[in-house]
């Protein structure tokens, strides 16, 4: 079937024709022309797909009649060009492909019908920790012990890489996903044969980390999205959502001599979750853009689910054909960039799209900045941050009352041995100084400024402290080049900052232990120690579960405060420490100038770096060279194994089956919460404890503590993960007084962890709900925060408000979420002891009504309004099969 909306036209490229779907010839009446960038490129994927029942022309026109002022519930069906996803992820995923395989053969059909359909890349970047540091071995030991830990995961993989079609796995130790992504895998114009032409067309994809949206800096359309909706995209699905709002942030003026993009991007993060852009598109646009390098824009959109977006997409300009020239892509496909997008009226950074709203920022008004304790949106002036740490002490109970009543904050300390000498460990101590994560560790002008830094430090005399953890994990194999070229590699070196790894460490909590007399003082003295790190991501309890407060700032900051010791300090009026000749030395002694990082910048980092480092990305590593595979369509579950196990998502699959949800009679209340729970708190993240249910299960297996791993490496096993669901040390359920995975069972009032209360309920047939309060669900993209509620008996989540991908995920999975019409648990004063009843409003519909009653503190009956959140008819037909993967399946098996 053709639509009058598919108008083909020619391009040619070195010789070459290319067809594409031309934008411009449609636009009879100029309104696409004044669309935002990213409602086009999605625009361009619905007409390519027309296929008058997934993609209806009404579809189009729903899009090309985009209104910035009206918010509408259209439904948009955009096919991805592509999926990506990291291990921690991208393993479950492979998992749940292996289980439908299995299920299909079990049905008499072929296996190999569940196959990817579009192009899929698993980067190998989550499992490395930092065990080892401080040392020119602490790299080769680390990857060592990483693939100690996860042989049996990596194999799984290389069977994945020969049993589907459509699936590239990169290897351990090449990079970070998201770096990878923009130095290597993003293409911004695809091509494919089809018909017999060669068709060009917008690169676009959905990845199984939040922070996918760092492509966004390469003017490529991509978002974050669950484990469970990318397994879908791959099997063809279309991404469904809502028509969204677009922000135009208007970029002006010029960054300050010594602010750095991380400082911007900590700026625009407050400044937009204030605004509240949740689950809107952000696009940048203004005579600002053009002063900030692409590696500075890929930092803000890499930040992009800190401040609630979707998306945060920049122009394709010059800027961008620069990079992917240095980067090392070929002069053809720069060529065929530069004249697709100019073909379809989207090259350059002048704006003349209409947004739904237009926030303004000066780039001359960012100041140096960190963020913290906390969250990423608690963003302080560099100078107040000793006020920021204070405060946090004051909240959480640590002061006293002098005489006058005014309260005073205590800092406690305590004796303790590090490296054979006696030390004094004070809250407020700096343990943890890592330069991680994508954010910043693929962007030239902060790692060679962290290196400049460094160098200054050494020069003068400066040390680290000895209580601190350094740490230095790069985005790609090509820092690392440059860093050594230009001889700053060895500066870090001496302050302790040695290549750890490639790949995302501290900043997903694989910081990796602290040294042991550090660990004993913080716990037996309740300190309160500080990590700092140039990552995006500081919640409760995810660098290290003995850290309390945790801040980001950029890689220089992070030196910095390594070599302070202490984050209880005014960097600009107070010295980082003593040089040799007995000087004092303050940060603005050795801050490089903008001129000294752009010398070096241009002295030692060039194309082939690039070109050399992507040539052949299996010889890196010789251990996944060697590692020897299994092969086959259907894999060999392994009934002993503690990593990989067959999930049991598909056991009760019924293709006839449709889940019509009319009454959750008599449930009990698991969890009652308040505000900002994060996935973090739900999904199991971080180490492994050996008391936990998830600790005591391993052992019960013959896995001993040493050997535990992290929750992030055994995605792959439901039985550990579920048992981790809800277990965070930091996660506060209101049902029980105490931090932690607890929570009561009732009648009886029995405290007890999560999961055993959970699994007693279900032998007593008792449905579950969880409560919780705004922004349920905020932070990183994790399918187990919804896989694991479903294993535990949990028929519903009722929140005041959710995060994007989680209510998602939900759905996905089956699990119903439900949202406060008024009030919330509290307000409502809700008896948590007494179970409630939900009644939906029939036949299931996007947005329909529900009614929850409950019993208040005061022993009286009530009833409250709920809207149920299946926001779409795609969402609810997904619902009533039983989750996403449930309805690929039907579909497939159909």
């Amino acid at each position: 079937m053709e639509s009058k909306y598919q108008v083909l036209r020619k391009l040619r490229v070195k010789n070459k024709d290319f067809s594409y779907y031309s934008l411009k010839e449609i636009d009879k009446d100029n309104k696409i022309s004044k669309l935002p960038i990213s409602i086009r490129v999605i625009l361009e994927s619905l007409i390519r797909n027309f296929d008058g029942k997934t993609v209806r022309e009404e579809d189009i026109e729903n899009l090309i009649n985009w209104n910035p002022k009206k918010s509408s519930d259209s439904e948009i069906p955009f096919t991805v060009s592509r999926v990506l996803m990291q291990d921690f992820t991208g393993v479950p995923a492979v998992v749940d492909l292996a289980a439908m395989r299995d299920k299909v053969r079990d049905m008499k059909k072929n296996p190999e019908i569940i196959n990817p359909l579009v192009p899929v890349d698993l980067v190998i970047d989550h499992s490395v920790q930092v065990d080892f540091f401080g040392t020119a071995e602490s790299f080769q030991e680390n990857q060592d012990k990483e693939f100690e830990r996860n042989s049996e995961r990596y194999r799984f993989l290389k069977w994945a890489q020969k049993a589907f079609k459509n699936m590239r796995i990169v290897p351990p130790s090449v990079g970070i996903v998201h770096q990878v992504n923009l130095e290597y895998l993003g293409q911004i114009v695809m091509t494919k044969q089809e018909g017999g032409k060669n068709i060009a067309y917008f690169d676009s994809l959905v990845g199984t980390d939040s922070h996918t949206t760092m492509i966004n800096g390469l003017g490529i359309v991509g978002w974050g999205v669950g484990g469970i909706e990318a397994e879908a995209a791959m099997l063809g699905q279309p991404v469904t959502f809502k028509t969204p709002e677009v922000v135009g942030v208007n970029l002006t003026g010029k960054l300050k001599s010594g602010v750095t993009a991380t400082d911007l991007v900590l700026t625009l993060t407050e400044l937009l979750r204030k605004h509240d852009v949740v689950g809107k598109f952000v696009e940048f646009f203004g005579n600002g853009i053009s002063s900030l390098a692409l590696p500075d824009r890929a930092t803000l959109s890499n930040m992009c689910p800190e401040y609630g977006a979707t998306m945060a997409l920049f122009p394709v300009d010059n800027e961008t054909l620069n990079y992917l020239r240095i980067t090392g892509r070929s002069e053809e496909h720069i060529e065929l960039v530069e004249k697709y997008l100019k073909e379809q009226g989207l090259f350059g950074v002048e704006a003349a799209a209409s947004f739904s709203e237009v926030i303004d920022l000066n780039l001359s008004n960012v100041k140096p900045s960190v963020s913290g304790p906390k969250l990423p949106q608690q963003r302080v002036d560099l100078e107040n941050i000793g006020n920021s740490f204070m405060k946090f002490m004051e909240e959480s109970g640590e002061q006293s009352e002098t005489g006058n009543r005014q309260k005073q904050v205590l800092l406690k300390s305590a004796e303790t041995i590090i490296h054979g000498k006696r030390e004094t460990l004070m809250d407020g101590d700096v343990v943890i100084a890592a330069i991680t994560s994508c954010t910043n560790t693929s962007n030239p002008r902060v790692m060679v400024g962290a290196g400049l830094l460094a160098k200054k430090a050494v020069e003068l005399g400066l040390k680290v402290n000895p209580k601190v953890k350094t740490s230095l994990a790069p985005g790609s194999r090509v820092v690392t080049e440059y860093l050594e070229k230009s001889g700053l590699q060895d500066y870090l070196n001496k302050l302790g900052f040695y290549l750890a790894g490639y790949g995302c460490t501290t900043c997903i909590g694989n910081s990796g232990p602290l040294d042991e007399g550090i660990e004993k003082a913080i716990l037996e003295n309740k300190l309160n120690t500080v990590a700092v790190l140039s990552g995006n991501r500081n919640f409760e309890a995810r660098i290290h579960r003995d850290v309390r407060a945790n801040y980001l700032m950029s890689p220089p900051l992070v030196v910095a405060f390594a070599l302070a010791g202490k984050i209880t300090i005014d960097l600009n009026n107070e010295p980082l420490g003593m040089s040799t000749s007995g000087k004092k030395v303050y940060l603005k002694d050795i801050w490089p100038s903008e001129d000294e990082i752009s010398a070096v910048i241009n002295r030692s980092l060039d194309r082939n770096m690039f070109i050399e480092k992507y040539s052949n990305l299996d010889v890196y590593n010789k251990k996944w060279e060697s590692l020897e595979a299994p092969e086959g369509e259907i894999y060999d579950w392994d009934s002993k194994s503690t990593y990989i196990r067959r999930v049991p998502f598909f056991d009760t699959f019924n293709p006839k089956q449709v889940i019509e949800v009319k009454q959750i009679k008599d449930a009990r209340p698991l969890l009652v919460m308040g505000d900002s729970v994060t996935t973090d708190h739900i999904s199991p993240a971080g180490a492994i404890g050996k008391d936990s249910p998830a600790g005591k299960y391993l052992i019960a297996n013959g896995i001993e503590p040493k050997d535990f791993n992290s929750y992030g490496s055994r995605r792959g096993n439901h039985e550990v993960m579920m048992r981790g669901t809800f277990a965070n040390n930091r996660i506060r359920n209101l049902m029980v007084e105490k931090e932690g995975g607890f929570t009561r069972h009732y009648p009886d009032g029995k405290e007890t962890t999560v999961y055993d209360g959970a699994v007693q309920y279900m032998k007593e047939n008792v449905p579950m709900v969880v409560f919780a309060g705004i922004e349920y669900g905020t932070g990183s993209s994790r399918d187990w925060a919804a896989k694991g509620p479903l294993l535990l008996g949990v028929k519903a989540v009722v929140a005041k408000s959710y995060e994007r991908i989680h209510r998602s995920n939900l759905v996905g999975m089956g699990v119903l979420p439900l949202e406060f019409n008024e009030g919330d648990a509290k307000s409502l004063d809700i008896d948590h002891t007494k179970p409630v009843t939900i009644n939906v409003e029939g036949p299931m519909k996007p947005m329909g009504k529900a009614e929850m009653e409950f019993t208040d503190r005061a022993g009286k009956k009530s009833k409250t309004g709920l809207t149920v959140r299946l926001d779409t008819p795609v969402e609810v037909e997904y619902f009533q099969s039983g989750g996403i993967l449930n309805f690929v399946l039907k579909r497939f098996v159909s």
